[in-house]
């Protein structure tokens, strides 16, 4: 599945095998994992399975989170998008489209996690025509929380998820 989306600084593409080195750089970080229960990878091949898995996603669901590739170094910043989670039970959800992101710690602080998530937003609404995205996140993570208002989701309420033992954040958009 081929995604071709650009933003002012941006690219936002489908998921490929030669992102694997800067998907081992952002999913190994300890500080990127301090809001997402503290389990960093330690080996690439843990890497390579995150994205097989979305590549996976692509093929069945039809949408996956998409590559962050910042237009001029041509470097892999992250992820960002789209993605129907069927996996979880989340705030009472079992089968939702959610909109998130994941930036290498060096990219932070730039406002690329509101520009890629608004990208996924219009995205979502025009080119998808869903009704509605959601989004979660740790309850202590402000600069997480803060991009997603600025994307325009609305603070919903906060839960418990059971699974992880984590205090999250849910979050609604409504296309309109």
């Amino acid at each position: 599945m081929k995604f071709n989306i650009e933003t002012e600084r941006l690219l936002l593409r489908e998921m490929r095998d030669e992102d694997l080195e800067g998907m081992f750089e952002l999913d190994s970080n300890p500080n990127v994992h301090r809001y997402l229960g503290n389990k960093p990878i330690k080996k690439i091949a843990e890497a390579q399975k995150v994205i097989e898995g979305v590549k996976q996603q692509y093929k069945e669901r039809g949408i996956g989170r998409w590559s962050v590739i910042n237009k001029e170094t041509d470097e892999f910043m992250g992820w960002s998008g789209i993605r129907l989670n069927t996996e979880y039970n989340m705030n009472g959800f079992t089968t939702y489209y959610d909109v998130g992101y994941r930036l290498i710690e060096r990219f932070w602080g730039n406002g690329y996690a509101t520009e890629s998530g608004k990208a996924a937003v219009q995205y979502a609404f025009h080119t998808m025509k869903l009704p509605a995205l959601y989004a979660t996140t740790e309850k202590d993570n402000r600069a997480s929380h803060n991009a997603l208002l600025k994307i325009g989701l609305h603070y919903v309420e906060d839960f418990y998820f059971e699974e992880e033992a984590m205090d999250l954040r849910w979050y609604k958009i409504e296309n309109k």
